[in-house]
């Protein structure tokens, strides 16, 4: 367990506490995803896709809680190295769909081994039970209704 100092910002601030807890765990997630060049988000993007088909760009960035923006840059390297492809929608040309190319697709599913190593050593440390707890409370936070709930309280 971590120490527990008053005068660490993080021991105040809910932000800063789950951003220094996400650059640790994506750390150590990435290390697991090691050898296959990609980063632990990125195989998190090829997952996102792989479960939900040919997402619309719009609907993936609303899944994976960033702007359009912030998914293109991320896309762009997946792109570019054969992962993911991008293809127009069939019933509205001007809407772009992402898909896993056969590439992506293997990558993802042989990624996935590294994946349930990285999961089985957090539930292992950090307790199954409360795995599963934090993950239910990171889904709320994470949540539209969080977010207009956090915004209407606000100032």
């Amino acid at each position: 367990m971590a120490e527990k100092t008053d005068d660490s910002i993080w021991m105040h601030c809910s932000n800063t506490a789950i951003r220094r807890a996400a650059r640790q765990l994506g750390q150590l997630y990435d290390d697991c995803m090691e050898g296959s060049g990609l980063k632990g988000t990125q195989f998190a993007l090829l997952s996102q896709i792989a479960s939900t088909g040919e997402p619309a760009l719009k609907q993936l960035a609303e899944a994976m809680v960033m702007d359009l923006s912030a998914l293109g840059h991320t896309l762009k390297p997946l792109i570019r190295d054969g992962y993911v492809e991008l293809v127009p929608d069939a019933d509205d040309r001007r809407v772009k769909r992402a898909r896993l190319t056969v590439f992506g697709k293997k990558t993802q599913q042989d990624l996935l081994a590294n994946w349930r190593d990285a999961q089985s050593r957090f539930d292992r440390v950090f307790g199954k039970k409360r795995s599963e707890e934090i993950r239910e409370a990171l889904a709320f936070v994470s949540s539209p209704e969080f977010a207009k709930a956090f915004r209407k309280d606000g100032p």
